[in-house]
Order: structure tokens, then C-alpha cells, then sequence
């Protein structure tokens, strides 16, 4: 019952990260082409008050969940190697580990990212864990 729970926890955070990175990529970098640069300015300042209290707790909420997922459902490596599942799992919990030290590392400790300076990657790597959670029981 305690996995159920947590895994629920883990989903709605993602949702709401998920959801940041889609709203960012989709809709509000696309206001650009539409606004001058005055109002674009003032409508991405905004939203951005609203994001960093929210996104950033939601990021380190899907990290510490993630983990404990990981350490109950990743079992043992046998001699012949990482299973199909152990493998996309481990890929999946790397990408999801560098979203999380990335965010966390520029919101809590003000270090900001050498390149991908974007969002993009970030979506990206999203949509990646997306798709090799629902190839990961195949």
C-alpha cells in the first residue's frame, strides 16, 4: 500500500512538472511571435512568480519518490546482466536524477546551467521518461 502511495505522489508531481515543461515549450515560448517584447516580458514574468513556487518542490518530490521506487522495484543483477527492464530502468532514473540535480542545483543553489540553457532538453528528456516507463513492463 506504502509503493501505491508514493507512486500516486510521484505521478501528480511529474504531472505538474510535466505540465510546466509542455505549457513552456508549447504556448508560452510561442507568445513571442505574437506580443512585443515589452509584453511578452511581462507575461512570462507572470507566470514565472507562480512556477518557482511551485515546479521547484514538485521536481524534488519526483526525485525522492523516483528513488524509493527504484530501490523496491530494481532487484538483483544476475550473472548474465541487467535485465531489459533493470536496463531501461536505469536509463530512465539517469534522466530523471540529471532534471532533478539540474533544477534543484539552479533554483535552491542559484548555479545556472553551462548549455541547455532551455527548457527543451528538459522536455525532451520528459517525454523519453514518458515512453520508456510504458516500454519498461514489455
Amino acid at each position: 500500500m506504502t509503493f501505491i502511495i508514493i507512486k500516486t505522489i510521484h505521478l501528480m508531481a511529474a504531472f505538474v512538472y510535466g505540465g510546466f515543461l509542455i505549457t513552456d515549450n508549447l504556448i508560452i515560448m510561442r507568445m513571442q511571435k505574437h506580443l512585443s517584447p515589452e509584453e511578452y516580458a511581462k507575461a512570462r514574468g507572470g507566470v514565472a512568480k507562480r512556477i518557482r513556487s511551485i515546479v521547484p518542490p514538485a521536481l524534488i518530490i519526483i526525485m525522492i519518490t523516483g528513488l524509493y521506487m527504484i530501490s523496491q522495484v530494481f532487484g538483483t543483477v544476475g550473472e548474465e546482466g541487467m535485465t531489459r527492464f533493470q536496463m531501461l530502468l536505469s536509463l530512465k532514473a539517469f534522466l530523471g536524477i540529471w532534471l532533478g540535480l539540474r533544477g534543484g542545483l539552479q533554483v535552491y543553489a542559484g548555479i545556472q546551467p553551462l548549455v541547455f540553457k532551455g527548457h527543451r532538453l528538459p522536455f525532451v528528456f520528459v517525454l523519453t521518461i514518458i515512453f520508456l516507463s510504458q516500454f519498461m513492463y514489455i
